[in-house]
């Protein structure tokens, strides 16, 4: 269900989506925002970006605690390409309602994910979809694509949540899967150095912190459970993923294990698929240094099969 319809036309600009310094020069587009409700209660803000004539639609799904406008600099790079792009605030997070960060059913947020995608192809009937997903975004973009691959000419991952505990005792993860399940909102307690994991430059991290539409709070216990829930069972049904595969991770993730990248590129039964390992990168792909050339190799990756 879609409510309250605004569409516009207008610039695109770097400044309107994320303070990224790396935007490329302005590109007319139509901007369109809505409010989607999946189910009754539920509210979440979506957005897209749709040049004069697209050749094909991007869906972007976004990380754990950010939001959409985190990625203007690739929408940017997505449109001048010709893509009409299309994202959503997950349940919980940015501008959509619900507790904050709070994630209990990734099968639901792949869900959510649907109505947006349902809409896009509306507006662009006969267009390919593709479907971009990092971090968590990466896990429910996977989600979706075990349900609804059918319906997409490819799929990038970014540094997916596929490996989440490593280190982590069964004792100590047994008790928090039972807790986050009983308490949701629990916070997982803190450990490490306190070291930014996003990205070498320390700005990405800077800006993170200061941006009042991220989550700043502990991680749910609830989330964490969810999620490896939803992790374990798609390791275990990767080979029933077959749409075209870039898969992608930092080197030198502490985040997201590249090891379940690795797992999913081995155990992807389609036969068009592509890993890419980028070395002295951390968690944020997107935004480290060199992050036009990790773009750049998405799109042109992305212009063969659409």
């Amino acid at each position: 269900m879609l409510q309250r319809s605004k569409k516009r036309r207008s610039t695109l600009k770097g400044e309107a989506l994320s303070t990224h310094p790396d935007t490329p020069s302005a590109l007319p587009v139509t901007q369109w925002r809505d409010v989607i409700e999946p189910r009754p209660g539920v509210l979440l803000a979506a957005a897209g970006w749709i040049p004069e004539h697209p050749q094909a639609v991007a869906l972007i799904s976004h990380g754990h605690c950010e939001h959409l406008g985190r990625y203007g600099h690739v929408v940017n790079t997505l449109v001048q390409a010709g893509l009409a792009v299309y994202g959503l605030d997950h349940r919980g997070h940015g501008r959509g309602n619900g507790a904050r960060a709070l994630i209990t059913d990734f099968d639901r947020v792949a869900d959510d994910f649907h109505c947006l995608a349902t809409h896009a192809r509306s507006r662009h009937p006969g267009l390919p979809m593709v479907l971009i997903g990092h971090s968590m975004g990466g896990l429910i973009a996977l989600r979706y694509a075990l349900k609804y691959q059918e319906q997409l000419a490819a799929l990038v991952t970014s540094g997916p949540a596929l490996i989440i505990d490593d280190g982590v005792s069964p004792a100590k993860k047994a008790i928090g899967e039972v807790i986050g399940r009983i308490a949701p909102k629990a916070p997982l307690p803190r450990s490490g150095d306190g070291e930014c994991g996003l990205s070498t430059e320390r700005y990405i991290c800077e800006q993170f912190g200061i941006d009042h539409r991220n989550w700043h709070g502990a991680t749910r216990l609830g989330t964490v459970a969810a999620m490896l829930d939803a992790a374990e069972d798609t390791r275990n049904r990767f080979g029933e993923i077959r749409v075209p595969l870039l898969a992608m991770h930092g080197a030198d993730d502490t985040t997201t294990s590249p090891r379940g990248t690795e797992l999913l590129h081995a155990g992807a039964a389609g036969m068009d698929k592509t890993i890419i390992l980028w070395e002295g990168r951390k968690h944020e792909i997107f935004n480290s240094p060199g992050r036009e050339t990790v773009i750049d190799t998405m799109r042109h990756w992305l212009a063969e099969r659409v």
